[in-house]
C-alpha cells in the first residue's frame, strides 16, 4: 500500500479525500513545471576614458553561459575557475588562505565590490603606490604577492592567460578609450579616528560569524576555504591594501555582512556606518599578519597615505 493510499484509507469523509488529492496533484504539478524566473541583466553606462559625464552607449552585464558562443571558451572558463578557486588551484603560488574572489566579489561583477569590469582596459596605469606604470600582468601578480602572499605568475603562462582572457569577456569588447561607469570602490570619511575596542564588538557582532573568532575564516567540508582569514599567518601580508584602515573600510562598509541582505541579489552593504566601518577595519587590519619584504619599494617619493601599516 503506498503513502497516498494509506493517507486515504485513515480518512473517515470523502471530502478530505478529494481534498488532499487535490494537493498532492497540484504540488507535484508545481514541482514538476516550475516556471523559470525572469530578470534583466544588469545595466551600466559606457563613457569616454576621458569625459566620465558622456553617456555613449550601454554595457550588459553578460551571463557566463554566453562564453560558450567564445572561441576561446575552454580559456574563459579556465580563468573564471582560477579567480573562484585560487587557493586550491594553484597551492604553490597562493601562501594564503586566500582566493582572488575572496575581495572581488561575485566573480568580479559587483559595483563597489573591486568588479573586474574595466580591468582589461585600465591597464596600463600609473599605480599610487609604485608610482610607476603597471601593466594588467604586474597587477594580478601583485595581488598574489601582497593579498595572497604567495609568489607571481609566469607572465606567459597559461594560467595568467586564462585569467586575462576572463576579464577581457567580461569587458564585452568595450573598446579601449571607453569605460563602463561602474565604481570600483566606495569612498569612506577618512577623517574618522577609529575606536578599536568598539571595533573589536562590531567584529564579534557581524563578522566573526563567517571569519571566526579569531579571525582564523571557515572552511568546507572538504578544507578548502570559504570566507577568508582576517589575520593571522594564513591572511593576506601587511602589503596588502586590505591592511590599510580605510581602504578595508570602505570594502566592508559596501560589501559586508554577506548575510544581511536589504535589497536586490546580493548582501551589499548598507548595514554599518562609517564610523562602524572604521572602527572594525582598523581592528583587524591591525591584527598580526604576515610581513612583506617588498614593502621597502613603496612610496618611493614619501607619499605615503596615513592607513599605511610601515
Amino acid at each position: 500500500m503506498n503513502n497516498f493510499t494509506n493517507l486515504t484509507h485513515k480518512l473517515k469523509s470523502p471530502v478530505l479525500v478529494l481534498g488532499v488529492a487535490a494537493l498532492l496533484a497540484s504540488g507535484l504539478t508545481a514541482c514538476g513545471n516550475p516556471e523559470p524566473a525572469e530578470r534583466a541583466a544588469p545595466e551600466f553606462v559606457v563613457t569616454t576614458a576621458d569625459d566620465a559625464n558622456e553617456d555613449i552607449g550601454k554595457y550588459v552585464l553578460p551571463q557566463d553561459t554566453e562564453i560558450l558562443n567564445e572561441p576561446n571558451a575552454d580559456e574563459i572558463f579556465y580563468g573564471k575557475r582560477l579567480l573562484n578557486e585560487t587557493k586550491r588551484l594553484l597551492p604553490e603560488h597562493v601562501g594564503a588562505e586566500m582566493n582572488c574572489n575572496s575581495c572581488h566579489i561575485s566573480q568580479g561583477k559587483i559595483p563597489l565590490g573591486d568588479p573586474y569590469i574595466n580591468s582589461f582596459n585600465t591597464y596600463p596605469r600609473v599605480m599610487p603606490r609604485s608610482e610607476s606604470m603597471v601593466d594588467l600582468e604586474a597587477r594580478i601578480n601583485g595581488c598574489f604577492r601582497r593579498s595572497m602572499n604567495g609568489v607571481p605568475l609566469d607572465r606567459e603562462g597559461p594560467e595568467m592567460k586564462a585569467m586575462i582572457a576572463y576579464m577581457e569577456w567580461l569587458s564585452q569588447k568595450i573598446p579601449e578609450s571607453q569605460r563602463v561607469d561602474i565604481q570600483n570602490a566606495g569612498d569612506v570619511d577618512t577623517s574618522l579616528v577609529a575606536d578599536t575596542d568598539r571595533g573589536e564588538k562590531i567584529y564579534f557582532a557581524q563578522c566573526a560569524s563567517c571569519h571566526g573568532d579569531n579571525g582564523e575564516g571557515k572552511r568546507d567540508n572538504l578544507g578548502h576555504i570559504v570566507f577568508p582569514p582576517l589575520w593571522g599567518d594564513e591572511s593576506f601580508n601587511i602589503g596588502a591594501g586590505m591592511a590599510r584602515t580605510y581602504k578595508a573600510a570602505a570594502f566592508v562598509k559596501y560589501n559586508m555582512p554577506m548575510s544581511v541582505q536589504t535589497k536586490g541579489l546580493w548582501g551589499h552593504g548598507g548595514i554599518l556606518s562609517d564610523q562602524d566601518a572604521v572602527d572594525v577595519a582598523e581592528f583587524f587590519a591591525h591584527k598580526p599578519r604576515p610581513d612583506f619584504a617588498g614593502k621597502v619599494n613603496d612610496w618611493p617619493s614619501g607619499k605615503k597615505p596615513k592607513d599605511a601599516r610601515y
